[in-house]
């Protein structure tokens, strides 16, 4: 075990927390307006009524959350390919 594997680690390590960080409060957003639309089709559906599918304004926070929470997540996934590159390194 030299430093590159300790350096590899810790900076796997770092960006795993950074980017779960990063991804937790966009997803719970983007979850959150998704329940909500789909309670609003529900709700819709029981009226009986026509739901206009055009563009929303939760739609269009729906997708920038989702994309926030993709780098997020692409954050941790070079995280985890950092760490497994320590443990790898000889």
């Amino acid at each position: 075990m030299g430093p590159i594997n300790l350096l590899l680690w810790a900076a796997g390590a770092l960006l795993i927390a950074a980017g779960y960080a990063r991804a937790r409060g966009p997803w719970s957003r983007y979850r959150a307006l998704k329940a909500e639309d789909a309670n609003a089709a529900r709700y819709g559906a029981w009226r009986g009524g026509i739901r206009d599918d055009g563009t929303t304004g939760a739609s269009i926070a729906m997708d920038v959350f989702r994309r926030q929470a993709q780098r997020a997540a692409a954050l941790v996934i070079v995280g985890i390919v950092l760490v497994f590159l320590g443990f790898y390194i000889r």
